[in-house]
């Protein structure tokens, strides 16, 4: 009988609790409750790199833990979330920057 290792487990229930997110839901999620951030500019020394759920799942197999961060509001955050992700609404997100790890990817959505 082959057991599995906890990082297999762990990485066996992100995965799974990945993909019950992808399922459609009728969560509240509404782009139009953020306006005010629509036309932000990033700061010149700060490059996004966009990825996708399958290249964000490669990223934890390969063991680079990132931090992934949800920036919905509270109520979405509560409605739904992937395992593990820290709430961090973007109308307080000025607040948790300064948590934010330098030493290791980070995921928003």
């Amino acid at each position: 009988m082959h057991l599995l290792s906890c990082k297999q487990l762990f990485i066996l229930a992100l995965v799974l609790s990945w993909s019950a997110m992808a399922i459609k839901t009728n969560a509240n999620a509404d782009p139009s409750k953020y306006p005010e951030f629509a036309q932000q500019n990033l700061p010149e020394n700060v490059t996004p790199v966009f990825i996708n759920v399958d290249e964000l799942v490669e990223l934890v197999k390969a063991g680079d833990k990132p931090m992934i961060i949800d920036v919905r509001t509270d109520e979405e955050f509560k409605e739904a979330h992937i395992l593990g992700a820290m709430s961090a609404p973007l109308a307080e997100f000025k607040n948790f920057v300064k948590d934010i790890p330098r030493d290791r990817p980070v995921a928003l959505y």
